[in-house]
């Protein structure tokens, strides 16, 4: 019997409500806030005592949650603070500082996942397979340098859920690649990365774990019925547009894979889990060749955890219950406190 545990959920909220707020309207939404409803659902059915907190533009209410009603741990989902992502890692950072045990990624853990340069770095450095690539910073010179070759694909330097990606982000000569660097340079007001074009299966890996580590099933895209020649990448609509996918058949699904493909895969994520450091639970996105040659495309800190995506989805085909992966996941937050 697991101990009894008082539990803060603190996720973002797209508008500021008063602490002891239900969001009962908005969890009773079936397209609206279903992951913050999943997890609830599940700490309360492993018997823990929940108490829910909306941020949007002020954390005060954190502050006077904290000294009234001090949690056991809190269970964090913020993925923006203010309609800024960045500002993600700035809510780990506060919550360090008040010395309270959360779930998920560290601070330090976010700022290298959502820097998808940085992290390509370092998997470099520890011969883990990347594709090539080139920042462009705002206010720098852009232009395409020799080692890149093309088709290429452009994105913001510092972004996720495949924000700022599109058919358009597939570029494959000089000047479309200039075009659509400064299209995230003035209309997303964002750095660039550009990173070379991979041909293979897109697949995805969860992870999660401190010393003993666990790489759960691959999931994949299929990008179902695109037109010929369309490059298959997980664009935002491929990702978050129900009716786009439901037009061109994209679904994800457990990877049917060849033989010692899942074995690579796992090799692979392990090696790259350990190299950023990371004690909690992340999804590597990957791309596979033909070769069985694995990529990793970018690490996502904190994923989507929601009974219908992909961690979740996987962990189930690996026997991990949707509450035994949110009971693993406070484990993993006490773990580190107490480390």
């Amino acid at each position: 019997m697991k101990k009894k545990l008082k539990v803060l959920m603190l996720f973002y909220s797209p508008y500021q409500k008063p602490r002891g707020y239900d969001y009962k309207e908005e969890f009773s939404d079936p397209d609206n806030m279903y992951t913050e409803k999943d997890v609830q659902g599940a700490l309360l059915s492993l018997g823990h005592e929940v108490s829910l907190l909306g941020i949007y533009n002020d954390i005060t209410p954190l502050f006077e949650e904290i000294k009234e009603n001090r949690p056991d741990i809190i269970f964090n989902m913020m993925e923006v603070f203010n309609d800024q992502t960045q500002l993600e890692k700035n809510m780990a950072a506060v919550l360090e500082i008040l010395d309270i045990p959360y779930t998920g990624a560290s601070s330090g853990n976010m700022f290298v996942c959502n820097n998808k340069a940085l992290s390509k770095k370092i998997f470099t450095f520890h011969h883990i397979k990347v594709s090539h690539f080139h920042s462009y910073y705002r206010g720098k010179r852009v232009g395409l340098i020799a080692k890149l070759k093309l088709p290429a694909v452009i994105k913001p330097l510092c972004e996720e859920a495949s924000r700022g990606i599109s058919q358009a982000s597939i570029v494959d000569n000089p000047e479309s690649f200039v075009e659509r660097i400064k299209f995230i340079h003035d209309n997303m007001q964002m750095d660039a990365i550009a990173e070379e074009y991979i041909e293979g299966r897109e697949l995805y890996a969860g992870v999660l774990g401190y010393k003993q580590v666990t790489v759960l099933p691959a999931r994949e895209m299929s990008f179902g019925d695109l037109p010929e020649g369309e490059p298959r990448i997980a664009t935002y609509k491929a990702k978050w547009d129900d009716a786009y996918r439901k037009k061109w058949g994209i679904k994800s699904t457990i990877a049917k894979l060849p033989e010692g493909w899942q074995e690579n895969i796992d090799d692979v994520c392990r090696r790259a889990y350990r190299a950023l450091d990371l004690d909690s639970y992340v999804r590597f996105d990957i791309r596979v060749t033909e070769a069985g040659e694995v990529y990793i495309i970018e690490p996502n800190a904190n994923p989507c955890i929601a009974k219908i995506d992909e961690v979740a989805q996987a962990a189930l085909k690996a026997g991990i219950s949707y509450e035994d992966l949110i009971q693993k996941i406070l484990d993993l937050g006490l773990m580190r406190h107490d480390r």
